[in-house]
């Protein structure tokens, strides 16, 4: 079981709920060590002098402040000391704010908040619950290890999140950064109409396991080839940009590939809704039944018996559907398949059910 890495209480008003904090995510990127090319030998580093070139020990570094070119203000490590905030117990709720209005920007890394104890779990369930009813986040400062961070408090299933954000003045202005911005929206012509039917074909329900760092996969594939002796594969090059003048071709043949077909289904309805319900509340937003599961389209006879079926009835359906389908049936490797490839599957799954029944 994790290890809380902070305790603590959280306090609303005068209701106080004691709490400890445990990390949400976890890194699994492939490290390496550093060697001297030719050996095994591992390279260490060294605190040396940048003037004469000698081994610094630890307890003569100091922390200096540079003010002008050369010149520093000396900072002791018990003068740091003296001024830092020390640990904190407390996360107090200052406000509450809805959580459509905290910009993406603004959040770092996530922290899952848990009672501890039996004893407090009313009082936690009832912060989560009026979080959750509310849509709102709880905004907050805190202290851990040394460090001061603003943080919002929010309800994601049944357990309560801590997210850490960003101080307003760490948040750049890409007017100011970014050398080139549009100038405005892009009008209501037929590559905006194209460009909103790619985004439809290609909509479904949220599923995080669907996606996978592919890079950190063909690292590890690398070591391994190379410790057995393979040949290692080179990656493709990137594709070219779109140019302006072949704007409308290149959707029509991103539209065509997305729909498995070269002309097809007209843009799904429920385009238009998820539209319409944009200025609902978040609360609405987020359980609308049509994201979890999306009206089923017609299906032939063979469908309906096969799971899988007529090859031109399943071109007819959504990736999303596609997706479900194949989800279904268990067909491994789904999650890397294009609309065509699973249309293909499915079709192939059906006509081998089919065989196998007339066979029976």
């Amino acid at each position: 079981m994790a290890r809380a890495i902070w305790t603590g209480v959280i306090t609303f008003g005068l209701v106080t709920v004691p709490v400890g904090l445990f990390t949400a995510t976890e890194d699994h990127t492939v490290h390496f060590h550093q060697l001297q090319r030719g050996t095994s030998d591992r390279i260490r580093n060294r605190r040396v002098n940048q003037r004469t070139g000698e081994e610094v020990d630890t307890g003569d570094i100091v922390k200096g402040y540079e003010v002008s070119e050369g010149e520093y203000i000396v900072v002791e490590p018990d003068e740091l000391d003296e001024i830092a905030p020390g640990r904190s117990r407390t996360i107090e709720i200052s406000d509450f704010v809805d959580l459509d209005d905290i910009e993406p920007v603004f959040f770092d890394r996530t922290y899952y908040v848990a009672p501890r104890g039996k004893e407090y779990l009313k009082v936690y369930q009832l912060l989560r619950t009026a979080l959750a009813e509310a849509d709102k986040a709880g905004v907050a400062t805190f202290v851990m290890r040394n460090k001061q961070y603003l943080t919002a408090l929010r309800a994601e299933g049944e357990v309560l999140v801590l997210q850490t954000l960003h101080w307003a003045d760490e948040v750049r202005d890409p007017g100011k950064e970014l050398p080139e911005l549009p100038s405005g929206r892009a009008g209501r012509g037929k590559e905006l109409d194209m460009a909103l039917q790619l985004v439809d074909a290609l909509s479904g329900p949220w599923d995080p396991s669907r996606y996978h760092d592919t890079y950190q996969e063909k690292v590890r594939d690398l070591v391994r080839a190379k410790a057995e002796g393979e040949e290692v594969a080179v990656a493709e090059e990137p594709p070219a940009a779109t140019d302006v003048i072949d704007l409308m071709e290149v959707l029509q043949g991103s539209l065509d590939r997305a729909r498995g077909t070269g002309g097809g289904r007209q843009p799904s309805p429920r385009r238009k809704t998820r539209g319409a319900a944009a200025g609902r509340e978040g609360a609405a937003k987020r359980s609308a039944p049509s994201r979890k599961a999306p009206p089923k389209q017609a299906r032939t006879p063979t469908a309906a018996r096969d799971g899988g079926g007529d090859e031109q009835a399943l071109r007819k359906l959504s990736k999303a559907e596609l997706y479900r389908r194949a989800t279904e049936q268990g067909i491994s490797g789904r999650s890397k398949m294009s609309r065509e490839e699973l249309v293909d599957v499915l079709a192939g799954s059906g006509r081998r059910r089919k065989k196998k029944t007339t066979a029976a």
